[in-house]
């Protein structure tokens, strides 16, 4: 959040509450208070945001009007809680809603169906019915108190009485806000919307007993440390890390949904650095601190993790600053952040004192790929994230430009769907701090993407086939499907990626030649 005075005049002051990532011209909330008659308590000017902030959200969604009225009428309590509170505030997109209200789960339902367009009851064993309801996801759940077993992944769920209590649950004081739909008064018990305005993450009440409920608490605090700017309180993170083996208790998918959350937020360094310090990575992640014990061979950082973190930034930077421009990319972040996982694996000391990696790409691919098994990621996003590991050294093989045509379409063939993400990986990796050399790399860079941007017009490269297909091949020698055909289309395919497209009557011809060339015996019977 900030707090802008405007100029010197006691006459305007301007609140605005905003996360970070959020562009000037978001049209999210921005709050702007004028013509003040005397200068406005910073307090006062908090609240008059607060309460600008709320109203302009219960005038934009109907849907809360409409929700009091179908709970009020059964004579049931239901509350705007949590993040949606929060982010109104913030002056973020509220694009879900989380309620909370006394009524049980069969309750909810009986109430919703008759009003939301649909309806969902598979979080009702802990107390939460999900709806649809004019283009808008819906979250209702029963006040309640969650306690984890020490030996437990699962949340056992008590039900509470009343709002206070179900607040007093919460994870963090700027979730325990509240908002009543029936008369839209602010409750804030514990002082959430204050921390906001400070920038400050603390839990309700004791660090350990909140972290010991639900251990994924520990990762959101990282998280919001980067997705909201926060700076979590020392208690808090004195508590992660007493605590970080609690950790273990959790979901895999649990674990790794919140990561993906941190990675995507506008600086996951403040979260991930929080998340080494307390010792929560090593529990999940532990090939990230790993890093911190490798020397950076080029000596531009004091490690390879501070390299990394390095990269990682400079990936997120190039999303919106090269072409073509990507939104918030997971597949690339994640590959910035393992690409040199394979470092500690592959370390040698060379004659002289100096320190090698070689073939740390590939190395690195196999532990990224095992790591994300272990996070439960899916097959698509473990193999477009390790095929980025595996080839971001590609290109330091380009030199000054030396590359034949066939090594660029090498290149390209190679990275396939995923060379524009390949291009931003390998700029990100260059973190030298020597202008002229990072120059000289940009331009290198630059003509590499060039070359295969006109091949690929000339040639279409994207799609590269070998200029007879396999039906081609079974008719001109005779033979049927087997594996001699697959062996001629890879032969083919290696001389298109040489020399360009041919003829059809070339092709034959060199077809006919490289049969002619193998031993017998060396196909099938079947296919001579």
């Amino acid at each position: 959040m900030h707090v802008v005075t405007g100029g010197r005049s006691p006459r305007s002051t301007r609140i605005g509450m905003r996360c970070e990532d959020e562009p000037a011209h978001s049209p999210a909330l921005l709050i702007t208070l004028d013509r003040v008659s005397s200068p406005v308590p910073p307090l006062a000017a908090l609240h008059r945001a607060r309460d600008a902030a709320l109203a302009e959200l219960r005038a934009g969604l109907p849907v809360l009007a409409e929700a009091a009225k179908v709970f009020g009428r059964a004579g049931h309590e239901v509350d705007l809680v949590g993040g949606s509170v929060r982010d109104a505030i913030l002056g973020r997109d509220v694009v879900d809603l989380d309620f909370a209200t006394d009524a049980r789960p069969e309750q909810m339902v009986e109430l919703l169906r008759p009003w939301a367009d649909s309806v969902w009851d598979v979080g009702a064993r802990f107390g939460t019915v999900g709806a649809d309801k004019d283009g808008m996801r819906l979250e209702f759940t029963t006040y309640r108190s969650d306690t984890y077993d020490p030996d437990s992944r699962k949340p056992d769920v008590a039900y509470g009485g009343d709002l206070l209590s179900d607040l007093g649950r919460r994870d963090f004081t700027v979730n325990a806000m509240a908002v009543r739909l029936d008369d839209g008064k602010f409750i804030d018990p514990f002082d959430g919307l204050l921390d906001l305005a400070l920038k400050r993450l603390r839990t309700p009440g004791s660090a350990e007993a909140s972290f010991s409920d639900d251990p994924l608490r520990m990762m959101r605090a990282a998280r919001f440390a980067s997705q909201l700017g926060m700076t979590v309180e020392p208690e808090a993170i004195d508590a992660m890390a007493r605590m970080a083996e609690r950790i273990d208790m959790i979901s895999a998918e649990r674990v790794r949904d919140e990561l993906v959350k941190l990675i995507m937020s506008p600086s996951p360094r403040a979260g991930l650095q929080l998340l080494v310090d307390t010792g929560l990575c090593e529990r999940f992640l532990p090939e990230l601190p790993a890093l911190s014990l490798e020397i950076d061979e080029h000596h531009r950082h004091k490690d390879v993790y501070e390299h990394t973190l390095t990269v990682l930034e400079q990936a997120i930077a190039l999303e919106a600053t090269h072409d073509p421009v990507l939104a918030p990319d997971f597949v690339l972040r994640f590959a910035a952040l393992m690409h040199d996982v394979g470092k500690p694996r592959t370390r040698r000391l060379e004659p002289g004192g100096g320190v090698s990696f070689h073939h740390h790409e590939i190395v690195g691919a196999k532990i990224t790929r095992k790591r994300m098994r272990a996070l439960r990621f899916d097959t698509r996003t473990t193999d477009e994230v390790c095929q980025l590991v595996a080839l971001h050294l590609r290109f330091h093989g380009y030199g000054g430009g030396e590359w034949t045509d066939s090594a660029v379409r090498r290149y390209a063939r190679d990275a396939g769907d995923q060379v524009v993400r390949l291009h931003k990986l390998t700029r990100a990796d260059c973190t030298t701090r020597n202008r002229r050399k990072a120059a000289a790399l940009q331009r290198t860079y630059d003509n590499l993407e060039s070359r295969i941007n006109e091949l690929a017009q000339a040639e279409e490269m994207a799609a590269v086939r070998p200029d007879l297909d396999g039906n081609a091949i079974m008719a001109i020698l005779g033979v049927g499907p087997g594996r001699v055909v697959g062996r001629a289309y890879n032969y083919l395919l290696e001389l298109r990626l040489e020399n360009g497209p041919m003829s059809t009557q070339d092709a034959e011809a060199a077809l006919l030649s490289w049969w002619e060339e193998q031993e017998p015996g060396s196909a099938d019977t079947t296919d001579r």
